[in-house]
């Protein structure tokens, strides 16, 4: 399992190759790619903070929690901080299991949690100015439906 949180832009596909390379027993490997939105305009720069640290470990225990509930292979997520422009990738999440719905539900779980769990703040900048953004109702939805569900 492994967790990143960096400043420096990532490449998703060569992610993606990396994760999968050597994996022989491995039957599904599942990613998803988060990317900064322009919202027609409106937003010039996503910018993100986190807690050096105290974020990983956040994440790691999420990651830790998908793990075995799904009984997992191995996980990747790297999350990006500082500014972001659109079109470039926020987050990119790999899952690896022995069968695919495993691998696909993890990485849901997961996007799910960092999305409304996770701490970064986030702040939208564009012409009419700056704004801080908070998960939305339909992001605390996704994430309720995980609770009402035991490991």
């Amino acid at each position: 399992m492994t967790i990143r949180v960096q400043i420096d832009p990532f490449e998703p596909g060569a992610l993606l190759g990396g994760f999968c390379a050597g994996r022989s027993e491995s039957g599904a490997v599942v990613s998803f790619t988060g990317l900064a939105r322009a919202e027609h305009g409106a937003t010039a720069a996503l910018e993100l903070e986190s807690y050096p640290g105290f974020t990983e470990a956040q994440i790691a225990r999420i990651a830790e929690d998908a793990r075995r509930r799904f009984g997992l292979d191995d996980l990747l997520v790297v999350h990006r901080t500082g500014e972001i422009l659109p079109g470039e990738a926020v987050v990119f999440v790999a899952a690896a299991a022995r069968h695919r719905r495993a691998a696909f539900e993890a990485a849901d779980y997961l996007m799910d949690y960092l999305k409304s769990r996770a701490p970064f703040w986030k702040k939208e900048h564009g012409p009419e100015g700056s704004r801080w953004i908070e998960p939305r109702a339909e992001d605390h939805d996704d994430l309720e439906r995980w609770e009402k569900t035991p490991l």
